[in-house]
């Protein structure tokens, strides 16, 4: 996704079957093991699609300027090739969003194991995004048996992946720069989790950049990128981790949520960011049925605080606007 309107996002891809491997076939880690050369593939390119981004967000910030300040920053191809050179420059950026992303499906993998469903390794996603890529998938081969499974494997990722971006928000914003005067940036740092951060750190540490007044360290822009991507995730809807945690708690309110979320996401694309149609559309693809779950063992309290905990991790996360001037009531004036 080239576009600045649109950002990668971690999905999981399920397949309903079995939950015990076939006697006649191989055993599901053999299949695993035998593509394991493609996951190590799609990583390492996905290391190098990251990179060549974070080389021109690292330039960006080097001559004191915002990301996304021309188009050579969403294209930046071109300029890579000619600085290539300072390849390493990029692995701030690469790094924090791949740490981001790693702790994220590891928690869905190692939670799949704990409840003895079969899974894959992830499958990182190189693109021509603004991040470098389109995110990660996991596939899930067996069948997902128990509400209470489904409500921590689904909820795993995006923990995980929140802990990692807490550490990668504070260290960019110590090392993110001030300016004297507010800088208009085209991406906006609206996730509550960036100002409670920022405002903790300028207690101990009065340096800090404020985040209206701040030229954003590249792992700054990568925490902002894994944030986002997590609150995507969590929003309740379809087969989004929200929606596979709502559906584990409350079976009978996964349809309504569902639709009522999708015209919602349609209504933000109109007043807040287009890129919610994609995301609207993306809920109804797949269609609004989930495959249904036994209750038994019945759900423990420490699973049933899981929905809240996730609520507040998206709270926390979410950006409603990511971009500045990308609403499609915004895009068609300005046209």
């Amino acid at each position: 996704m080239a576009s600045a309107d649109r950002l990668p996002v971690s999905l999981n891809s399920h397949e309903d079957g079995p939950s015990e491997p076939d006697a006649h076939s191989p055993p599901h880690q053999e299949r695993w093991r035998d593509r394991l050369w493609l996951h190590v593939v799609l990583f390492l390119l996905t290391v190098l699609s990251t990179t060549v981004v974070g080389m021109r967000y690292m330039e960006n910030f080097l001559t004191d300027q915002v990301p996304l300040s021309s188009d050579a920053d969403v294209f930046p191809y071109a300029w890579v090739w000619h600085h290539r050179a300072a390849f390493a420059t990029g692995l701030p950026f690469s790094l924090t969003v791949l740490a981001i992303l790693v702790a994220h499906e590891f928690g869905h993998f190692f939670s799949c194991r704990l409840y003895k469903v079969q899974v894959t390794l992830p499958y990182f996603l190189p693109a021509p995004t603004l991040s470098g890529t389109a995110g990660a998938i996991l596939r899930i081969r067996g069948r997902v048996r128990t509400r209470s499974a489904m409500a921590v494997i689904a909820a795993a990722g995006p923990i995980a992946g929140f802990l990692v971006a807490i550490i990668a928000v504070a260290v960019g914003l110590v090392l993110s720069k001030s300016t004297p005067a507010p800088v208009p940036q085209v991406i906006q740092f609206q996730p509550l989790l960036l100002h409670l951060v920022d405002a903790l750190l300028r207690v101990f540490r009065p340096e800090t950049a404020a985040l209206d007044r701040i030229i954003p360290h590249p792992v700054l822009v990568a925490s902002w990128v894994g944030l986002l991507i997590t609150s995507l995730n969590l929003v309740p809807a379809g087969q989004l981790d929200g929606g596979h945690i709502l559906y584990a708690l409350y079976p009978r309110a996964h349809r309504a949520t569902s639709f009522v979320t999708i015209v919602l996401l349609a209504i933000l694309g109109t007043f807040a960011w287009v890129g919610w149609f994609a995301w609207a559309i993306v809920l109804v693809i797949p269609g609004l049925k989930h495959p249904r779950l036994k209750e038994d063992p019945p759900l423990h309290p420490w699973q049933r605080a899981l929905l809240p905990i996730c609520l507040v991790i998206l709270i926390l996360s979410g950006t409603l606007s990511p971009f500045a001037g990308t609403s499609l009531l915004q895009i068609v004036t300005h046209h």
